[in-house]
């Protein structure tokens, strides 16, 4: 790629500038940023939504080229290319513009989280990464829930239908949703994590053992094709990870395959 990347920024520079908020669950920002950072080929970075920058910090801190996008400028730091994007449409950058796309927290308040999905693939390059976070209704404590009141964690109740705005968690994706959408659309997941696991969800252990079994036994009996039926037991084995079975918040990195 071209372009020359800025020297990190030093420790005190970061120390001394007022550090915008991290607007998403604890510690997604530094997961993330991990998952990043194990990229070695990794210069142009695109952090979609930006918010305030919180995440543009810590890209510029490994010493990456940074650029936000947002529905509209919240920025609150300087020196970072910032381009306004709605996330439901074509995004405004020319293909294979990055080696990284960040999404953290935002594909669950898109109406076309497909059509996103998909423009992340048009401005990656060939073997870029995206990394993206949201909140994790795959949990137990979460399906816990919706079998009660039919809603999920982190959409406890009815959105108002009377008053939009883009902070509505208008598609909460579980898993195999989100797995569907980046491997039909050029994508292979590559890294599974969470931010955290609550105490409290650790209260669900003894569901896991019967999702896994219940889980297993609806794949077999109502899918007959051998290829879908191997795909099928690594989804199995992908929801039965600690990090989607009790994580708050779900963390994947996935890589666009050449082509």
């Amino acid at each position: 790629m071209s372009g020359r990347a800025p020297a990190p920024l030093s420790a005190a520079g970061l120390a001394a500038a007022s550090p915008p908020r991290e607007q998403t669950s604890r510690h997604t920002h530094r997961v993330a940023a991990e998952l990043l950072a194990a990229e070695p080929a990794c210069r142009r970075v695109l952090d979609v939504p930006c918010g305030e920058g919180a995440f543009l910090v810590r890209v510029r801190a490994l010493g990456l080229e940074a650029h936000g996008a947002d529905l509209e400028r919240r920025l609150r730091i300087a020196g970072v290319p910032f381009v306004a994007a709605d996330m439901n449409g074509r995004l405004p950058f020319a293909d294979a513009a990055f080696d990284a796309v960040v999404s953290l927290d935002g594909i669950e308040h898109l109406e076309r989280p497909f059509d996103f999905v998909r423009e992340c693939a048009r401005v990656l390059a060939p073997g870029g990464v995206l990394i993206l976070s949201t909140p994790n209704v795959s949990a137990l404590r979460s399906r816990w829930r919706w079998l009660w009141t039919g809603f999920h964690n982190k959409g406890k109740t009815p959105l108002d239908e009377t008053s939009p705005t883009p902070w509505h968690h208008v598609n909460l994706m579980a898993f195999p949703e989100l797995r569907y959408a980046l491997h039909r659309n050029g994508f292979r997941i590559c890294a599974i994590r969470t931010n955290r696991i609550k105490l409290v969800s650790w209260l669900y252990l003894p569901l896991w053992p019967v999702a896994a079994v219940a889980t297993a036994a609806a794949f077999r009996r109502w899918q007959r094709d051998p290829a879908q039926r191997r795909r099928n037991a690594e989804i199995w084995r992908q929801l039965l990870r600690p990090a989607v079975a009790f994580g708050e918040t779900l963390i994947l990195k996935a890589q666009r395959r050449p082509g």
